[in-house]
């Protein structure tokens, strides 16, 4: 299988990504850490397991593209736009709803919580650059 940049995903690779994504350890190291290299290094591998042949910069952007699009859709349904859809929301919903998204504005400070600290000591956040 091919793994270009310009490959798109097919369906059933956004699936085994969420699936992957949706596990609570992996949500709890995504959440608010800037530096996840090794996050997506071990979610690449886990996809490679499930047969999804993707590098760590494709889940990466892959995460982000999701992340936004599901945001957008959300904004637009709080709205009251609800014309505006995408095909995996009812997942992402179930994985994003929980995240505190004021948290944010108190981490821009730089400074790094505890809980944070801890979750960069893990192993699959081991140093890989």
């Amino acid at each position: 299988m091919e793994s270009g940049a310009g490959k798109h995903w097919t369906e059933e690779e956004v699936k085994a990504l969420l699936s992957v994504w949706s596990e609570k350890n992996i949500r709890k190291q995504l959440h608010g850490t800037l530096r996840n290299k090794g996050i997506f290094i071990y979610i690449a591998k886990r996809l490679q397991e499930l047969g999804v042949c993707r590098d760590w910069k494709q889940c990466r952007a892959k995460y982000k593209n999701l992340k936004y699009e599901y945001r957008t859709v959300k904004y637009a349904h709080n709205s009251g736009d609800v014309t505006k859809t995408m095909k995996f929301f009812h997942d992402l919903d179930a994985i994003l709803r929980y995240e505190p998204v004021t948290q944010l504005a108190a981490e821009e400070n730089g400074r790094c919580s505890a809980a944070e600290t801890q979750l960069n000591t893990s192993p699959t956040t081991e140093s890989t650059q």
